[in-house]
């Protein structure tokens, strides 16, 4: 919505308005014509500046109905083409000096014929803006052109519409009635009603979209059945007494706590488990699967590469040395003859431990008696691939759900409503802040004397680059040419280079990974396949190149690359030397806090929620009016709610509630439980 009374000056807009409203005149209309194309451009200025106006279709209507005498109103999102800024198939009308804006029209849309075009005019200072695209608008859905079908639907929406919220929460929360607020969220009589419509709408959004997950929530605790682990026995008790790697920290020692209360409850376990890069999630996610085997019960771990998987393998088989616990390893590498054999034993119960990627979803994997399952960057997997895993044994086994991303509060209260959560947030001693800093090329000469003394000293030192070879499109540093430049500042023999990128067979990454593990090279050159799952204490240093083209999570994510052992640890952040406002935050951010949840949070204020984890793509965040980053106390508002009228009435009985029954079953995302178990 954009009160059309405030109206910018082409001398000095804010380019980052996703609408501006403009008056003034059009002169110089002319057709351009560059190949087969025919545009038509106009000049519009208004005193401070001026402005082309662009159009690619519709070319005689424009023409017709354009006048060089009279004041309009051009409204929509500037770009700059080249130096110049242009509006490309604008919405216009013309500015009538006449109107009177406290009067209230008895339509929302008043027409009337302005030249042959027959033009339509909104006589109301508040102009009603609809997303649309450069080829909706070609075709006649201009902003302009939906708000005059939205007009002529409420005219002919004669009934009232039916209340969705509990009467109760609309009279607590002061809410316009559904009806009003759909009306008013349109054409409002002045700015107040607009915005209560909107905090209507937005609170109707979310209070539906944590019903569906809570419900969904509710359900399974209700009517899941789950393997009781009764029993804390000798595989757990030995591992706790005599191969523990390092004493549990508090917090560590308080989630596998929560964990086993699931596990002994007869309900089925679905647990999100976030923890910070290093704070120790690997070691609670085996604790656990060790009650599982005290309790005759098989567990495997499923993680989004091999290289992931192939560390926890090397992990478990390290901290369980000494142990009668049979781990094995599945992943798409192994020879068909060896896949065979580890399926048998797995199908006999000759595996206790059984970790791998997406291989362990294949329908010829089957487990004699699989009680609980683990997901390792669970994030990274689709809910029907998950799925498969689950759909394994008869009665639905405990599932762990493990990120290392930290998930900020309000998302997680939106997109996790489903799950009880877990939450690490306390790294374990002796681990010391990662320093971080930024560098351009000018200090490169500095970078290598630093990773030349950090190597003789006996440390490691990771450099990572975004891309793998050359782009002619893109002004980024890429691995190969890296690891050349690399190859004559640092070269043999007294310094050994690996090299690995996503290209490269999987055995090939595994050799050059396990020369790097065990100190035969001293720099690793990588693209971001080393992001999870690597873990190298003796290293020391992460080099990563071009690091404006990085999120916020993926930074943080390679940084913890580092820092894994006792010496201190850096994180040297190499950009161009021109970065935008919002890439100076991010490089900004990382230099200032270590706090993967601070990170999160700043991540999330500066992308928004659909671009995290890739929400957006999945569907996971599908919300249409509500923000949850300026609106977080709404979300918690609608969650309690949502909890309160839950824990009264949890079957929906009660004659008030009968409108969120109703939605529920025409809704299927309470079902997605069903569906997926």
């Amino acid at each position: 919505m954009v009160d059309r009374t405030h109206v910018s000056t082409l001398g000095n807009f804010n380019p980052d308005e996703p609408y501006l409203v403009f008056k003034g005149h059009i002169s110089n209309l002319h057709t351009v014509t560059s190949g087969r194309s025919t545009r038509l451009e106009a000049l519009f200025s208004d005193g401070t500046g001026t402005m082309m106006l662009v159009w690619f279709q519709g070319l005689k209507w424009i023409r017709e109905i354009i006048r060089s005498n009279v004041l309009y109103h051009v409204m929509g999102h500037p770009t700059l083409y080249g130096s110049t800024w242009q509006l490309v198939h604008p919405d216009i009308e013309p500015a009538d000096s006449n109107l009177s804006f406290s009067e209230t029209p008895t339509s929302p849309l008043q027409r009337n014929s302005e030249g042959s075009g027959g033009s339509t005019r909104i006589a109301h200072p508040l102009l009603p803006v609809y997303r649309t695209t450069e080829k909706a608008k070609a075709k006649g859905l201009s902003s302009r052109a939906i708000a005059r079908l939205t007009d002529t639907l409420l005219q002919q929406l004669t009934s009232t519409l039916d209340e969705t919220l509990p009467l109760n929460i609309v009279t607590k929360y002061h809410l316009l009635s559904r009806n009003q607020a759909l009306r008013y969220m349109h054409y409002p009589p002045n700015l107040q009603a607009w915005q209560q419509a909107l905090f209507r709408e937005k609170f109707e959004e979310l209070f539906f979209h944590q019903l569906d997950y809570q419900y969904s929530r509710l359900s399974r605790l209700n009517h899941s059945i789950g393997n009781i682990f009764g029993t804390v026995g000798d595989r757990f008790n030995n591992f706790y007494r005599n191969n523990l790697p390092f004493p549990l920290t508090g917090a560590q020692k308080r989630v596998i706590k929560e964990i086993r209360a699931d596990m002994r409850s007869g309900r089925q376990m679905n647990r999100l488990l976030q923890g910070d890069v290093g704070s120790g999630k690997t070691l609670v996610a085996l604790l656990t699967m060790l009650i599982a085997l005290d309790n005759g019960f098989q567990t495997c771990l499923m993680a989004p590469t091999e290289i992931l998987a192939s560390q926890h393998f090397a992990s478990f088989q390290k901290m369980l040395h000494g142990l009668d616990i049979h781990v094995q390893l599945l992943v798409g590498a192994l020879k068909a003859k060896e896949k065979k054999e580890i399926k048998k034993k797995l199908s006999e119960g000759q595996i206790d431990i059984l970790i791998g990627t997406h291989a362990l979803i294949e329908n010829d994997v089957q487990f004699a008696r699989l009680g609980y399952v683990v997901i390792d960057e669970q994030h990274r997997f689709g809910v029907e691939q998950r799925a498969k895993l689950w759909r394994k044994s008869t009665i639905p086994p405990h599932i762990l759900v493990m990120t290392a991303t930290p998930i900020p509060r309000t998302l997680a209260m939106t997109l996790y409503a489903d799950l009880d959560c877990s939450i690490i947030d306390e790294l374990p001693p002796g681990r010391r802040p990662i320093i971080t800093t930024h560098g351009t090329d000018a200090k490169r000469a500095l970078l290598f004397n630093f990773m030349r003394q950090q190597i003789a000293q006996g440390r490691q030192v990771y450099v990572v680059y975004p891309l793998i070879n050359e782009s002619e499109n893109l002004d980024l540093k890429d691995i190969m040419d890296g690891y050349e430049s690399l190859s004559r500042s640092f070269p043999q023999p007294q310094y050994q280079l690996s090299i690995v990128h996503g290209q490269m067979p999987a055995e090939a990454k595994a050799y050059e990974m396990d020369r790097f593990k065990r100190g035969e090279t001293q720099i690793m050159v990588s693209t971001t396949v080393i992001e999870v799952g690597v873990d190298v204490p003796n290293a020391t240093v992460m080099v990563i190149e071009n690091a404006e083209r990085f999120g916020l999570s993926q930074l943080h994510q390679l940084r913890g690359r580092v820092g894994r052992g006792g010496n201190q640890s850096y994180c040297i952040l190499m950009t161009k030397d021109d970065l935008s406002r919002n890439s100076m935050q991010r490089i900004h951010t990382m230099c200032s806090t270590t706090d993967g949840f601070a990170i999160a949070e700043a991540d999330l204020r500066l992308r928004g929620p659909g671009d995290l984890q890739g929400l957006q793509q999945s569907g996971m965040l599908d919300l249409k009016v509500a923000d949850i980053v300026d609106d977080e106390p709404l979300v918690r508002a609608a969650r309690d709610e949502v909890r309160a009228l839950l824990d009264a009435d949890p079957d929906l009985l009660q004659p008030d509630n009968k409108p969120l029954l109703i939605h529920l079953q025409q809704n299927s995302n309470h079902q997605q439980w069903d569906k997926i178990s």
